[in-house]
């Protein structure tokens, strides 16, 4: 029952306002002055209705636009950051081919001031833990002539000794190590000397240096290259500078520490010489 009386209702609305509109129209057609005034009603409602939403639609359309701007800019953003990785790692690449080159250029000068040697150039690719090269592998090996007791240099001066070789690799022990003594002399007067290796005297920057006959003349700042009678050292290659000498207890000789001609904390390549001593005995 309920159901049929909203029904009722409903149709009579639809009838109320059906009459109503139609009423309008008939108005507005028999009376102009009723049309004018329906007109200008509705100018007054209607036309701050469509400022509103013209101003709605230009708002939305800025923001719509500087959306577009925004993601733009973001994607331009992230084109500039790539191409400041790529010029990054560019410059990086460049730095480090200028710092190789300038040390294959120190290489090929070392090379030069021991021109009666054949030498072989090689790259560090392993060394032992700790922050000094005094045992290391190098890319050469049996394949490119190189056999144990080779010499070899870098730096400016003598690193070591050719200890184990592989097809293409070799292991390479250093001067600075502990127990190592090469046979050196005074560049200036032919003195002799002994160059022992210590690692915790390294660590100061320094070698040992002993055995100095005490009338010598060798003093602070002398150059010491390896002397002929080392079984094992070709001569003439440059060791060090003196530093700190001192008289021995003993009263006979002298002893005091040497400055390194090669940065043991720092070594990339090195040349390996690729001639043997030709003599027998103790290094």
């Amino acid at each position: 029952m309920k159901k049929l009386n909203h029904k009722i209702r409903t149709k009579h609305m639809l009838w109320i306002l059906s009459g109503i509109c139609i009423a309008l129209i008939g108005i507005s057609f028999l009376l102009p002055g009723v049309r004018s005034a329906v007109k200008t009603g509705a100018a007054y409602v209607i036309t701050p209705i469509q400022r509103g939403i013209n101003r709605m639609g230009m708002w939305f359309a800025d923001k719509t636009d500087t959306f577009k701007e925004m993601d733009e800019v973001i994607a331009e953003n992230e084109r500039l950051k790539q191409r400041v990785d790529e010029l990054t790692e560019e410059n990086s690449m460049l730095v480090q081919n200028r710092y190789e080159l300038e040390r294959l250029r120190e290489l090929l000068a070392l090379g030069n001031d021991y021109p009666d040697y054949d030498t072989a150039a090689a790259k560090v690719i392993a060394k032992e833990s700790g922050n000094w090269f005094h045992s290391f592998n190098i890319d050469i090996g049996k394949n490119q002539g190189i056999e144990p007791d080779m010499n070899v240099i870098s730096g400016g001066g003598l690193v070591g000794i050719v200890t184990e070789v592989y097809e293409n690799s070799a292991v390479v022990e250093s001067i600075i190590d502990d127990g190592y003594n090469v046979s050196g002399k005074c560049a200036s007067s032919s003195d002799l000397c002994i160059v022992n290796g210590d690692l915790s005297l390294i660590e100061s920057g320094l070698l040992r240096i002993t055995n100095i006959m005490k009338d010598s003349t060798v003093k602070e700042g002398d150059m010491i290259l390896t002397s002929h009678i080392s079984s094992k050292y070709l001569p003439g290659i440059l060791i060090g500078y003196v530093t700190e000498l001192t008289e021995d207890s003993n009263d006979l000789t002298k002893s005091g520490y040497l400055i390194p001609a090669v940065d043991f904390e720092h070594i990339e390549e090195v040349l390996v010489i690729k001639q043997l001593k030709d003599t027998g005995g103790e290094k």
